[in-house]
């Protein structure tokens, strides 16, 4: 599988010298030492996948040294050996890369969609990638109101003052999607690119250059807020889980478990767990996607982590005086 984390150098041609060294000649021949079938019980040499898909066994050791594909196993004498499905994933590599597709993103496709087949639809979340990823984000209980506030904040921000940003959003109702219908349209206009995570069936209103992925029931989204806004300048994360038990609570008065920052490493982390969602649930447009968000952010300066723990205590407190049981 291609490391997501790690930036993708250009792949040099099948003729130019491997950064690794060669496996013992036994792994790079079709058969092995002893003159076994060159399929053994342990798996496809390198020899063997390059003789049955025409890629040269010094590209694959480029492409695994650089792109973490294909993904061998090694045995006990650090001999490469891959299972036989390691066969037709080159050769999708290839097909892609003939149709047009830059190599790295041909890679990058295949081992997505690879990855999709052993995780079930509709993970990771937003809010538990935040948790798990970043425990030092501590979440707050917010109401409903202010995760307006907050969002609307973020969206135009993001909208007058971030340079081609890409822009992640989930509503769990079809009417809060409506009243924010105008919102995105705006914001589809000038980000690179917009995606929508819904938990009803269809788009009502269709919005140029956006992606809309229709979550299923068990996908954890649906019971989240997130507006995710991954730019250079202006990054940003807003996520939360909606507290059980609140079906007679008033709509702007649901308490909502909430975690945001401003931190470059942890709205990547989001951007990347709202494609990977839109990618499993077979958005093509997920791929290209997960290529962009593969590099890691410069780390932030301190005094914007201050300046972001200071507002975190003034959104409490605002929230907290807003609410109709005050202070």
């Amino acid at each position: 599988m291609v490391n997501l984390q790690q930036p993708i150098a250009q792949v040099p041609q099948a003729d130019e010298t491997p950064d690794s060294p060669p496996d013992n000649p036994s792994d790079s021949a079709s058969g092995t030492a002893s003159g076994s079938p060159a399929a053994d019980v342990t798996g496809l040499s390198i020899g063997d996948l390059a003789e049955r898909t025409g890629v040269a066994p010094a590209t694959l050791r480029m492409w695994e040294s650089r792109h973490g594909f294909p993904v061998p196993r090694r045995r006990e004498s650090g001999h490469r050996r891959y299972d036989e499905g390691a066969v037709d994933l080159v050769r999708q590599v290839l097909r892609r890369r003939d149709a047009g597709s830059r190599l790295e993103v041909a890679i990058a496709a295949v081992a997505l969609t690879q990855a999709a087949i052993a995780e079930p639809p509709g993970a990771p979340s937003v809010f538990a990638t935040m948790r798990r990823l970043h425990p030092g984000l501590h979440p707050q209980r917010l109401t409903k109101a202010t995760l307006l506030a907050m969002s609307w904040a973020i969206e135009d921000e993001c909208c007058s003052r971030a340079e081609r940003p890409m822009i992640f959003g989930s509503f769990q109702q079809e009417r809060y999607y409506r009243a924010a219908h105008e919102r995105w349209r705006e914001l589809a206009r000038v980000a690179r690119s917009t995606m929508i995570f819904a938990g009803f069936p269809a788009e009502p209103d269709p919005v140029d250059r956006t992606t809309f992925v229709v979550l299923p029931p068990d996908a954890p989204m649906r019971q989240e807020w997130a507006v995710v806004c991954d730019a250079p300048e202006y990054p940003a994360v807003l996520t939360a889980w909606e507290l059980p038990g609140q079906s007679t609570v008033p709509d702007r008065q649901r308490i909502f478990e909430t975690i945001w920052t401003v931190e470059p490493a942890a709205v990547r982390d989001a951007a990347r767990a709202c494609a990977q969602v839109a990618q499993q649930l077979g958005h093509v447009e997920a791929a290209p996607l997960l290529y962009e968000l593969a590099d890691n952010p410069p780390p932030p300066p301190v005094e914007l982590l201050q300046a972001t723990s200071l507002l975190n205590r003034v959104v409490a407190y605002v929230d907290r005086v807003a609410s109709p049981a005050g202070p």
